[in-house]
């Protein structure tokens, strides 16, 4: 007997607020929304996530871009919420500027809040992949991550193969995330053993163990919704 294919997918949504009103729901809503986003039919896993200054790897936040991960029982689940949901409804008319990228987990290892959400798909990366870490840091290593951390982040923007890249996290400073676009996987692989500065990291989170929790998980991205000003990247196919 065949294993059934696997229909769940993941999404991440990329959300500018612009205007005090806007900025002030925004930031209400990292608590307010988790009631009503529990309540979402097919949602199996979800981060509303705020980002730091610049590019994000910075320990000074940005109250104008915020990031919701998803994780789907298939995609039309997703396709609903983000077409017919009143919640999302909400995010779309406040927000300046949205972007949504559909993704299938090709590997994932790690624990995000005592679970791996992803399910995997038997699939071959032969061309974007999207990159997705998230660390607890322990407090007593804060000052010695975020010594490297804006470095790291300015590094991966100038890599070759890199198209985009974004630090976000659930609570500041010690609940950290990444999102990253490469156009290959070998772009991707070649940063992370390649650069100094990153096998510095990696060192150093095996040796003193930075971390409380960590995970790391690829994606194939097939299909992209809207735009995003520093993001000239767009996807419509099938998987």
């Amino acid at each position: 007997m065949k294993d059934l294919p696997v229909s769940q997918i993941s999404t991440f949504t990329l959300m500018r607020f612009n205007g005090l009103s806007n900025t002030f729901w925004i930031f209400g809503q990292m608590g307010k929304a988790q009631k009503k986003l529990e309540e979402v039919p097919g949602l199996l896993f979800f981060k509303l996530l705020g980002s730091g200054g610049g590019n994000g790897f910075s320990k000074s936040l940005n109250v104008n871009v915020y990031a919701l991960h998803c994780v789907w029982e298939s995609e039309q689940n997703a396709t609903d919420f983000f077409e017919l949901s009143d919640t999302f409804s909400e995010f779309k008319i406040k927000s300046a500027e949205i972007f949504y990228i559909f993704l299938k987990a090709v590997k994932a290892h790690g624990l995000w809040d005592g679970t791996n959400p992803y399910e995997l798909q038997n699939l071959s990366p032969n061309g974007p992949v999207v990159v997705i870490t998230r660390a607890r840091i322990k407090l007593k290593f804060l000052l010695k991550f975020w010594r490297h951390v804006p470095s790291l982040g300015r590094k991966v923007s100038q890599a070759e193969g890199s198209i985009f890249s974004i630090g976000i996290g659930e609570y500041p400073w010690f609940m950290q995330a990444t999102f990253s676009i490469w156009d290959s996987y070998e772009a991707m692989r070649a940063y992370a053993y390649g650069s100094p500065l990153h096998m510095e990291v990696i060192k150093n989170t095996r040796e003193l163990g930075w971390y409380s929790e960590e995970l790391f998980a690829n994606f194939i991205p097939y299909k992209t919704v809207g735009k995003w000003n520093e993001l000239d990247f767009h996807l419509d196919q099938k998987v």
